[in-house]
């Protein structure tokens, strides 16, 4: 990316990209401020303008919602094995989800 090397940062597009959304550098209670909020707010309207110009411009996906499995049951152990690890791969495998995942 031509702004990045003349500012001597070696970033492809994506990471210039993300760089210049960062909103920590316009100073936080750890960064102190590198950029102003003018200067953020119209690299932010330039990027979308040209987003829109290019026709990149995509819905968001609906966020995917999963349950996380809190519930567990297990049939009683009904084989015993000599050699641990495989005593142990063995009722592990007898573990079950109560949830659907």
């Amino acid at each position: 990316m031509p702004a990045a090397e003349a500012a001597g940062l070696k970033l492809y597009h994506t990471g210039a990209k993300k760089m210049m959304q960062n909103k920590h550098y316009l100073g936080d209670d750890y960064y102190p401020a590198i950029i102003d909020n003018e200067t953020f707010v119209a690299a932010e309207a330039e990027r979308v303008k040209r987003q829109a110009k290019l026709g990149r411009v995509f819905d968001d996906k609906p966020a995917k919602v999963s349950k996380i499995a809190t519930g567990f049951k297990m049939p009683k152990v009904q084989i015993k094995y000599d050699d641990p690890f495989t005593q142990a791969e063995y009722v592990y495998s007898l573990i079950e989800s109560e949830v659907d995942v």
